[in-house]
């Protein structure tokens, strides 16, 4: 009873106002920031925005299939510090799937826009897998846009063992059973280490995700003319990110691989070897610990 009267005062509170305007209960005080941001007539994507802090706000950007709420476990720690942006990217989540270009190019192009809406100049962008690729195509084609970054067990700089693999997985995601595949496909992200919650959380999300989307999303990272996936593709490109790095890495020899990469003074590898691909899902504590030191 008391949650009911306490609901209806909050919204009969901000519907009664000079200037309400209709659907304006959902900006009450317990959601002050709109959650969609219209980037154009069909695009509009899901973000959060809490905290205040000095200094360029984090932008925390997830990875293939997934979506913003796997920041649900850091956020608050994080925006105890610092303003902290968690977006749904181009369809993912609650954002718009546009029926062609879900790839990691129009992604970081996404991104860009949305400072744009926010009036942002600079964040550091923090990046999962192939939110790691994103983020990093942000720091390249956008270099003002980025102050820092961090990446988290990046979807690139995969050898041609591996890479061998992917025209057989793209033919599944574009077959009669795309989703069956691309849980197949997860299974090559997790470990002994991924506690059960992790691999249950991420499997419903594959689940419930757009088959076009995971396809041509997959596709674009590692088997397209402009993909940076391989690890031949992503040397060059990557050479050209002018910013401090963080880079987090649950394989010891693609750690080593990609310091050699970072020249920019600041810049740090730090290599988790008994965690799987979610390390920062399977160890948040130590990730915000690890965020926030180097930051500071």
């Amino acid at each position: 009873m008391t949650c009911i009267q306490r609901t209806s005062w909050v919204i009969l509170e901000v519907c009664t106002a000079p200037d309400a305007t209709p659907g304006a209960f959902w900006t009450s005080r317990y959601s002050p920031r709109v959650p969609y941001a219209d980037l154009d007539d069909d695009l509009a994507l899901f973000y959060t925005d809490d905290g205040s802090g000095d200094g360029p706000p984090l932008l925390l950007v997830h990875g293939w299939g997934a979506d913003s709420h796997q920041w649900s476990w850091h956020i608050d720690a994080l925006a105890a510090a610092h303003r902290v942006i968690a977006v749904d990217l181009r369809g993912h989540g609650y954002s718009a799937a546009p029926a062609r270009g879900n790839t990691p190019r129009a992604m970081a192009a996404d991104l860009a826009r949305l400072l744009d809406v926010l009036g942002i100049d600079q964040v550091v962008p923090v990046g999962h897998s192939m939110g790691a690729q994103v983020v990093s195509i942000l720091a390249v084609e956008h270099p003002r846009r980025v102050a820092r970054m961090v990446v988290v067990d990046p979807g690139y700089g995969l050898t041609p063992e591996i890479a061998a693999g992917f025209p057989h997985m793209i033919a599944a995601l574009r077959g009669p059973h795309p989703l069956d595949a691309a849980v197949g496909i997860d299974t090559f992200c997790t470990n002994d280490a991924t506690p059960a919650v992790v691999r249950r959380w991420h499997q419903r999300r594959l689940r419930a995700a757009r088959p076009h989307v995971l396809a041509e999303a997959f596709e674009a990272m590692f088997t397209l003319p402009d993909s940076i996936g391989t690890r031949a593709a992503a040397e060059a490109y990557l050479a050209r990110r002018t910013c401090p790095v963080l880079a987090l890495w649950a394989d010891p020899e693609r750690a080593e691989w990609e310091s050699a990469l970072l020249h920019r003074p600041g810049s740090a590898v730090v290599c988790w070897p008994d965690a799987s691909h979610r390390l920062h899902e399977e160890r948040p504590d130590d990730f915000v610990d690890l965020v926030l030191s180097w930051l500071s």
